[in-house]
């Protein structure tokens, strides 16, 4: 289980996390922000909005793993 879908794109079983495409641009706008002058301690928390399922189902296979149906529907992405 890994928090990227990087990792199950690379060969892991699932991933379950913040997109990376989405997460840069407002990482880029904090540094944005703290460059011009802002304070990190002022700066507000913000927590990613959506959160993507990756399941790998040839990675499933290969370990013996059958996985439930229910799982694999709600899956973002289904890798075969």
């Amino acid at each position: 289980m890994f928090e990227f879908d990087t990792s199950v794109r690379d060969g892991g079983l699932l991933s379950y996390g913040p997109s990376i495409a989405e997460m840069a641009p407002r990482a880029a706008a904090f540094v944005d922000k703290i460059l011009k002058g802002a304070r990190p301690g002022d700066l507000p928390i913000e927590t990613p909005v959506r959160w993507y399922l990756l399941v790998n189902v040839k990675t499933a296979k290969a370990l013996g793993i059958e996985l439930p149906p229910a799982l694999v529907s709600r899956a973002d992405e289904v890798i075969e």
